[in-house]
């Protein structure tokens, strides 16, 4: 059984050729960047030439920990730079300009999940990427968390036939006072944390035919916006979806689990980070298939984490497009459909109603 899982392994395979690496320079020194962006490039050997934040004193900071020789005084003055790759790590709100600019500036783009609040700026910036030549890509790195990834290059193989459902379930207690940037937003869990689950939906389902999602609140919750969702999804061949997410569980027995069903075997997991946010464990991935003639269930060997090592496949994503021409495993392109996803599930719960999609999720 070692030899079954070789192509999956070396799918999952996080590393960037020597030759592929370009300088980048980042924008946001805000906790992702410090706990998870900067030492996944440290681990991929990758040169940061310089970052920038609206507090200057907290970039160089961040600088002084992970060695990066400049800290840009503006935006400008990154932009003007020798950087090839800009990497925006900024909440949703400021982001377009941001985007733009870099993009006007003739600057290959990451930018952190989400990249805008509603379809309408989304579909603008793609068409501007588009437009430009460059590449543009969103770091929904839980495409490249190990467990994951697996599960994607499983499917992809064939070992479950045709799929029937995914089901997502989180229940965690989140401390939203660390982000103060998250306190007045009033769309709030699935814009900034399960957007990589409902992501995650479309990578393996495809796009769905209809969505339905209520939410809610804690009394006395730091932020305005929901922090318990549920979100069921309808697929026009009959397949179906699931995604529970709470942010608060008292219980102290945090958990992440998915789960994925075919026509001739299922995939079961858990998502390590979320056990203990932001250290974490490895993920668990166990897969049962009749076409490969597993004999029950058996697990999957994961080595990495999501934090911090789904990061160098983002970044290494945009690196190998610019390479090769190939798109992104998550370009900006692909991902205006699950902003345009993410708007129909709180349509949805505006209205108490499900929201019919058709063959596309365009409104």
């Amino acid at each position: 059984m070692i030899d079954l899982f070789a192509d999956v392994s070396d799918y999952c395979r996080l590393e960037i050729p020597a030759e592929d690496r370009q300088p980048i320079a980042i924008v946001g020194a805000g906790g992702i960047v410090d706990g998870a962006h900067l030492p996944a490039y440290a681990i991929a050997g990758l040169e940061v030439i310089g970052i920038t934040d609206t507090d200057l004193d907290r970039a160089q900071r961040v600088a002084d920990r992970h060695g990066i020789p400049r800290v840009f005084a503006t935006l400008e003055d990154l932009l003007a730079s020798d950087a090839v790759v800009v990497d925006i790590a900024v909440p949703v709100s400021a982001q377009p300009p941001i985007f733009s600019a870099a993009i006007a500036a003739g600057k290959h783009v990451l930018a952190q999940k989400p990249f805008a609040d509603n379809p309408v700026t989304a579909r603008e910036l793609a068409s501007l990427a588009e437009r430009s030549g460059l590449v543009a890509a969103v770091n929904q790195q839980m495409r490249f968390d190990e467990g994951i990834a697996a599960a994607h290059r499983m499917i992809e193989l064939g070992w479950l036939g045709s799929l029937t459902s995914f089901s997502i379930i989180v229940n965690i207690d989140t401390d939203w006072t660390q982000w103060e940037w998250a306190r007045s937003m009033e769309r709030l869990e699935i814009m900034v944390h399960s957007i990589h689950y409902h992501d995650a939906v479309r990578w393996f389902m495809g796009e769905p035919s209809s969505v339905y999602a209520v939410a809610g609140r804690k009394p006395g919750q730091f932020p305005v916006g929901e922090t318990r969702t549920m979100s069921m999804y309808t697929f026009a061949n009959g397949a179906s979806a699931l995604v529970h997410a709470n942010h608060t569980n008292s219980g102290g027995d945090n958990y992440a689990e998915f789960r994925i069903e075919g026509s001739h075997g299922a995939i079961r997991g858990t998502l390590g980070l979320l056990y203990d946010y932001p250290n974490g464990r490895p993920d668990t991935l166990d897969v049962t298939s009749s076409i490969v003639g597993t004999d029950g269930w058996i697990p999957y060997p994961v080595t990495q984490r999501w934090f911090p090592n789904a990061f160098i496949g983002s970044m290494g994503s945009v690196f190998e497009a610019i390479r090769s021409g190939a798109e992104p495993r998550s370009s900006v392109a692909d991902n205006v459909r699950t902003i345009e996803l993410v708007d129909a599930l709180y349509r949805s719960m505006e209205t108490n109603e499900v929201v019919q999609l058709g063959t596309g999720l365009r409104q």
